[in-house]
């Protein structure tokens, strides 16, 4: 199996399932920005990319991708009329421009492969109307149109799917669960009632990576504890 790409591996999402495919003897080029990281795995090697920058190199990768997967992303909560359209637009930028830009940057590696996938990242608040999420919902609403656009587009070819996750434990969100108090709030609020994790995610990348999802394309996952389809 050809190698993987992971914008955005150096913490939460990112960084579990790049550590879950070297478990399982896959290749994994994971890309950081502010945050630098070494690996001590000898099947993940990591490299600086700034998405938001014009000039990219990508001398790194091979010419054939099995996956690429977009992970980077913020959670900036405001009310709507403190946010104002410049922040709009910022935050479009880095989680739908730099999906794009990545995605036609490895596009010709991914159709060298005979099983190419790309998975991208949504949110729970896509599906749920909730306050304070006008800016992220925007931006992942976006995401999940792209997502069954280039389904169609690159279809039989490469697959292409999304997960929307609802909040998880991760250094993103560390301001929202810094509190035994806060992780219990935002647990009861789950039908599952508990805060999802970092691995709760990565198995259903990685799922969507293997053969076992060979059947699905331009589908939106829900990985949120229950949180976007039931009410108890």
């Amino acid at each position: 199996m050809s190698p993987y790409l992971i914008v955005g591996a150096s913490s939460g999402i990112g960084k579990a399932l790049a550590n879950k495919l070297a478990e399982t003897d896959i290749r994994v080029f994971g890309t950081y920005n502010a945050t630098s990281i070494q690996s001590d795995h000898p099947n993940i090697t990591y490299h600086h990319l700034n998405v938001l920058e014009s000039a990219w190199d990508l001398d790194f990768l091979p010419d054939t991708l099995s996956g690429l997967l977009y992970c980077p992303g913020t959670i900036d909560l405001k009310p709507f009329k403190r946010i104002s359209p410049a922040d709009f637009v910022a935050d479009y930028n880095l989680q739908v421009v730099g999906a794009i830009k990545t995605i036609q940057a490895v596009l010709p590696k991914l159709q060298n492969s005979d099983n190419a996938t790309i998975t991208l990242f949504s949110t729970v608040a896509v599906q749920l109307g909730m306050p304070f999420h006008s800016m992220v919902a925007a931006s992942k609403g976006a995401i999940e149109g792209l997502t069954r656009a280039l389904a169609a587009e690159f279809a039989p070819k490469i697959r292409v799917n999304c997960i929307a996750p609802s909040l998880t434990d991760t250094p993103l969100a560390t301001s929202l669960l810094n509190t035994d108090q806060k992780k219990d709030a935002s647990a009861q609020r789950h039908p599952l009632k508990r805060v999802g994790t970092s691995e709760d995610i990565a198995n259903m990348a990685s799922f969507l990576l293997s053969e076992q999802a060979s059947w699905i394309s331009g589908q939106v996952m829900h990985v949120d504890g229950g949180m976007s389809s039931l009410k108890i």
